[in-house]
């Protein structure tokens, strides 16, 4: 078809754009830090951060400091060796100057100057200058004091000296650029968790978090000498141990050396984190494999070799020998292969038999030299392996032989016309009432529903085969199709999307944590791929003559208050709050929370697997007092309490 001559456009070589130093990261900012929300805010403390860090690996920083500013500009300083100040032969520029305006340019691609690393691209410092309003660079070395200044990526100033020092190190100031993101206040949590991992892989490291934006400075400082021996203990503070002692080991060889700590709890889910160059590798990779398969086989080997597993016991499996451990598993190695933009699994072929070389000598020499915790660990795995065969019986009968297979499909599941998973959405739905109101109102082309009602269990107090066996559990694994625990397999996944559709309440709120604690302990592949999504129903419906509103929170209730001129008391305003989606027809429901043109969804993101951990075993775990005093920190910052 040919486009009518009056819309026609003139496409010649003065279309073409060349984007010259920085302004492509200001123009496509996600390409770089992934997004302009908050996340990419605090990515770019992390990028600096990352700069210090590598410092430390290669053994010549042991202090960082971080300050949040009063204006919300960052402050990172570190006691390195100082960037190089010379002149760079290639651009004709101080080094300085090089590393903070041109992209891919570092000393982590080749020659000595860094061994191992976490900052592989040479983008971080460049592009963080790009993201700033503005950024002020200090060096410490060979007896002087540089500074140079820079607004939007652009030097202001040369590379000056000012003053003379009798220390090294680096000093990098920068005020994130209120254009390019959302918003620019910074969340002290939010760092401080980073931070904290980071203290705890580098063993040694002192970082300091300073925020001065209060009437009086709140300031921590992260110190580990145990190094990931305290990240175990750390992990593992509301959960109760089996064994006192936490096992280590380490090895080394020539391009690589890796660390590993491991305690077992009294819990039903394991918790293996793995680091490559202080990089979370939330995907695994070859040096988790090696762990997995190590760990395995010397448990069966110990259990055999002392007859505590007999002759007509099959094999304890993967899953029987790491149920309710904690792991960590640092590797630093020379040069790192990462599958995949976002650096979180590691491809390196030869670290699996190396891990696997360590971890089969290392763990079999610890359990040899103690009999009593090896008894205490073995005996778990058995118990484990028992449950697990109840577990496999269950699942058998639960699991759909193929992903098309409707016969086997839970009886209160609807389901959809579309065979593509990519295009199907399954919403799970509290209550038998609201779930009659969603298959009214959904599009039955591509939309699933699945009712729930009653009491849920909560996994996080309940192994694998009190899982399968709960009527309220086993419908959601069935509909999904995909499987459950180790044997997930996202192929058969029957919708790409899984959205939890609850009432706007406590007791909704209750149901949707429920639910999540099943998908992130049972099904956490589903949750890492960006599947599973909570639904927004709006919380108040306004009318006024023909005008008509959903609002989905009490901020937007203010602002359209506010831009109506409109006042609570007028006896001509319809005023309603939904406090369940039950009150809401059909239509009204595909209209506020179902219709993919005009609903609001959140997308669940694992950004950190330790925090989530952590979160889920405080808020659903046996203990109450982690419970209570998490309440009490954070009773104030409670928003629509349902009272």
């Amino acid at each position: 078809m040919k486009i009518p001559a009056k819309q026609e456009k003139y496409y010649g070589d003065e279309q073409i754009q060349v984007l010259e130093g920085l302004e492509a990261v200001r123009k496509r900012p996600g390409m770089y830090i992934g997004t302009t929300s908050l996340r990419g805010l605090h990515h770019i403390v992390y990028e600096i951060m990352d700069n210090s860090i590598d410092e430390a690996l290669a053994g010549y920083c042991d202090c960082i400091r971080v300050i949040i500013n009063k204006d919300n500009s960052i402050t990172n300083i570190d006691n390195g060796r100082g960037i190089p100040v010379g002149i760079n032969k290639k651009m004709g520029i101080s080094t300085v100057e090089v590393v903070h305006t041109i992209l891919h340019a570092g000393g982590k691609f080749g020659g000595d100057g860094y061994k191992v690393s976490g900052g592989l691209h040479g983008v971080g410092a460049s592009v963080v200058n790009a993201l700033s309003e503005w950024m002020v660079v200090e060096v410490a070395r060979e007896g002087k004091l540089y500074r140079q200044r820079y607004e939007r990526g652009v030097p202001v100033t040369k590379l000056e000296v000012v003053g003379e020092a009798d220390y090294t190190g680096t000093k990098t100031t920068f005020k994130a650029d209120s254009e390019i993101f959302d918003e620019i206040n910074f969340e002290y949590e939010t760092l401080l968790k980073r931070f904290r991992e980071l203290a705890f892989l580098n063993r040694g490291l002192k970082i300091q978090l300073v925020d001065d934006r209060g009437e009086e400075p709140t300031e921590t400082e992260l110190h580990y000498e145990g190094g990931i021996v305290s990240f175990v203990q750390y992990i593992n503070q509301n959960k109760d141990a089996i064994h006192e002692d936490i096992i280590y080991y380490s090895g080394e060889k020539e391009n690589a050396e890796i660390e590993i700590a491991m305690q077992y709890t009294d819990t039903y889910v394991e918790n293996v984190f793995s680091f490559a160059n202080n990089i979370p590798t939330t995907e695994g990779g070859t040096h988790v494999t090696g762990f997995k398969s190590a760990i395995t086989k010397v448990i069966n080997d110990y259990a055999r070799k002392y007859n505590i597993l007999k002759e007509n016991e099959k094999n304890l499996s993967g899953e029987d020998v790491r149920e309710g451990i904690t792991a960590i598993i640092n590797i630093k190695l020379l040069d790192p292969q990462f599958e995949g933009q976002t650096k979180t699994k590691l491809g390196n072929a030869d670290i699996r038999s190396f891990t696997e070389n360590v971890v089969s000598e290392k763990l079999q020499n610890f359990l040899e030299e103690n009999p009593k915790t090896s008894k205490i660990i073995i005996e778990k795995s058995i118990t484990s392996c028992r449950a697990r065969e109840a577990a496999r019986k269950a699942r058998d009968m639960t699991r759909r032989k193929t992903a098309l297979e409707s016969s086997t499909l839970p009886g209160k599941l609807a389901d959809c016309q579309e065979r593509d998973p990519r295009l199907c959405e399954i919403f799970i739905v509290e209550g038998d009432s609201a779930g009659g109101s969603a298959k009214q109102g959904r599009d039955r082309k591509f939309q699933a529903i699945l009712p729930l009602w009653g009491k849920m269990l909560n996994v996080e107090k309940a192994r694998a085969d009190k899982v399968y066996g709960n009527e309220k559990l086993t419908p959601v694994i069935t509909a999904l199709g995909a499987g459950f625990g180790e044997d997930i397999d996202l192929d058969r996944l029957r919708y790409h999307k899984v959205i939890i559709m609850a009432d706007a309440d406590v007791d909704g709120s209750h149901i949707r944590t429920l639910l999540l604690t099943f998908l992130f302990r049972y099904m956490k592949p589903l949750v890492e791929k960006g599947h599973v999504y909570i639904a927004q129903p709006p919380l108040y419906k306004l009318k006024k003559g023909k005008e008509e509103h959903y609002v989905y929170n009490d901020r937007d209730l203010k602002k359209l208050m506010d831009e109506k001129g409109w006042e609570k008391g007028d006896a001509n305003i319809s005023f309603q709050r939904y406090k369940g989606l039950g009150e809401m027809n059909s239509d009204q429901l595909w209209e506020t929370t179902m219709n993919p043109k005009t609903r609001k969804i959140l997308k669940v993101d694992l950004d950190d697997p330790v925090h989530a951990d952590e979160i889920f075993t405080i808020l659903m775990g046996e203990k109450v007092e982690p419970r209570k005093a998490f309440i009490q920190k954070y009773a104030k910052s409670v928003a629509n309490l349902d009272i």
